[in-house]
């Protein structure tokens, strides 16, 4: 209640806010992995890959993605790319970035 007063009733911040709320949920439960970092903080990490795996995408990877990758691991990777859609990524691509960059990670759909 007290949220609504400081965003105000009409806010368009209050659904987003809820929403991030029940993501960094899912992820510092690790739904059964060692995942660490919110949902935003690890969305936050794969910014430099954005531009990889936006749909129909032939930018290739860049060494700061790949770096970002290995940063952030296989269970925060996977509980993004199996996690709700994220807006402007193609999942499947996403599922392929360890692989293209050479991270030493199972691959996300054994995290299933």
């Amino acid at each position: 209640m007290k949220l609504l007063l400081l965003l105000g009733s009409n806010s368009k911040a209050v659904p987003f806010m809820v929403l991030m709320l029940v993501f960094t949920g899912m992820v510092e439960q690790g739904q059964g992995s060692t995942c660490h970092n919110t949902f935003l903080t690890a969305l936050v990490q794969l910014i430099p890959c954005r531009a990889a795996v936006t749909p129909f995408s032939r930018i290739p990877l860049s060494d700061t993605c790949c770096n970002a990758i290995k940063t952030l691991g296989q269970p925060c990777l996977c509980i993004l790319v199996n996690g709700p859609p994220i807006t402007g990524v193609d999942r499947n691509m996403a599922r392929q970035l360890p692989q293209k960059c050479s991270a030493n990670f199972e691959p996300c759909d054994a995290m299933k």
